[in-house]
């Protein structure tokens, strides 16, 4: 294991400005967590409400000072909204737009900032892989559609990229070696890797009411499925994927946030579902523990809407992973976990979109049979790229390159 002692020392100051959503607050912290590790500073911008949610994961508060900052109102949006969990995802355009009118609050806390990792003209660290997804489809990843103040999201996206002096991922080469060279070689400068980032193993238990209902079964039997806060569907498919669960007979926690059309997950439930699933189904609509519930003994597989996080830590579980993209930038992690790195599944959507109980079911069973050719290849090679990931040498060997990198930028 590679020894705090020799880390690399640095005393960079840099400045973190993450997407307005968990699913980016969480890992631009741990990403801060190891660089204040050594010794860098890092002034951590981030809305006023979600500062003392994030509090207990920073372990350098001498180092790691948060900026909060006021997230202007504007049309389109309920008021006091801050993150994406607290919109359907249908209306991310009008937060992207009020993200954006932070430009002055920002432009003063970037002015104390020696390197920014943000999407500003000095450097961009993003998690989006829209370049990869131009190489394989042009035409998908160019849509008309507005991504906050009158862009779209790849004009957005191009650029930002365009006009920043490195690009940075969370990821790793051996992962995604031809991503990292069509970066490097389309926009001519450095692409920076932080590596996997895996998150830190929890110290806090399972909260009781999880670890009771999931030591009911056997281990390695329990589906689980999470497809984040912001991903609400209607309920004809929000009940279509129930029935997916029920079909395939294995017991199933289904953490789903309520459909678009329902004012609780209850009304959203099928008739007769409670009593046909019974103990073995349990549908939650609330925040769950993923990373300790993907870890617990009972869960074998996880059913994931493939975003950034979700990803890392399905690979740093044990489950079986079944896919279950809604959108073009999570097609980017399906099509390398799926196609490149053969670790996981990818749920059959119909030409107009639907997915059927059937292709959820078939899915589900064709990695958690015991006699599926599919479930055996997928958990051979996600084993090995688990162990492979969970090498703290490897880990801490990135992070050491990537301060390394940001020196370099600066001579």
């Amino acid at each position: 294991m590679a020894d705090s002692k020799m880390k690399m020392s640095s005393n960079l100051h840099i400045a973190m400005f993450p997407w307005l959503a968990f699913g980016h607050f969480i890992p631009y912290l741990h990403l801060s967590n190891k660089l204040a590790e050594r010794g860098c500073r890092i002034s951590f911008l981030l809305p006023k409400g979600v500062e003392a949610k994030l509090a207990k994961l920073n372990r350098f508060p001498n180092l790691i000072h948060f900026f909060p900052l006021t997230i202007p109102h504007v049309e389109g949006l309920p008021p006091g909204v801050e993150t994406l969990s607290d919109i359907p995802i249908s209306l991310q355009s009008h937060l992207c737009t009020a993200m954006d009118q932070t430009r002055d609050q920002v432009q003063a806390i970037l002015a104390l900032s020696v390197i920014s990792l943000v999407p500003s003209e000095k450097m961009m660290i993003r998690g989006m892989k829209c370049e990869e997804m131009i190489k394989k489809n042009e035409s998908s990843v160019k849509p008309a559609v507005e991504f906050g103040s009158g862009i779209s999201f790849y004009e957005r996206m191009h650029t930002a990229a365009e006009e920043s002096d490195a690009l940075a991922y969370r990821t790793c080469y051996e992962i995604e070696a031809p991503f990292v060279d069509h970066l490097t070689q389309h926009f001519s400068k450095p692409v920076l890797l932080t590596g996997p980032l895996l998150p830190e193993k929890a110290e806090a238990p399972l909260e009781e009411k999880w670890e009771k209902w999931l030591n009911k079964f056997q281990p390695g039997s329990v589906v689980f499925c999470a497809f984040g806060s912001q991903n609400m569907l209607q309920k004809d498919q929000f009940q279509e994927l129930l029935f997916g669960f029920e079909l395939s007979g294995l017991p199933f926690l289904a953490a789903l946030s309520k459909p678009n059309d329902c004012s609780t997950i209850e009304e959203a439930l099928p008739d007769g579902f409670e009593e046909r699933v019974q103990e073995r189904g349990l549908i939650y609509g609330g925040w769950v523990p993923q990373e300790q519930i993907l870890n617990h003994p009972s869960v074998g597989c996880f059913v994931s809407h493939g975003g950034s996080s979700s990803i890392w830590e399905s690979m740093a579980s044990h489950c079986q992973i079944v896919l279950v993209p809604p959108s073009f930038d999570y097609d980017v992690h399906s099509m390398i976990m799926v196609e490149e790195l053969k670790v996981a599944v990818e749920v059959k959507r119909q030409e107009n979109g639907w997915i059927s109980k059937e292709s959820l079911s078939n899915a589900i069973v064709s990695v958690t049979s015991p006699e599926s050719e599919v479930g055996l290849m997928i958990k051979s090679n996600h084993a090995r790229w688990r162990k492979f990931l969970l090498d703290k040498d490897m880990q801490e060997a990135y992070v050491d390159t990537f301060i390394k990198n940001l020196h370099d930028l600066l001579h």
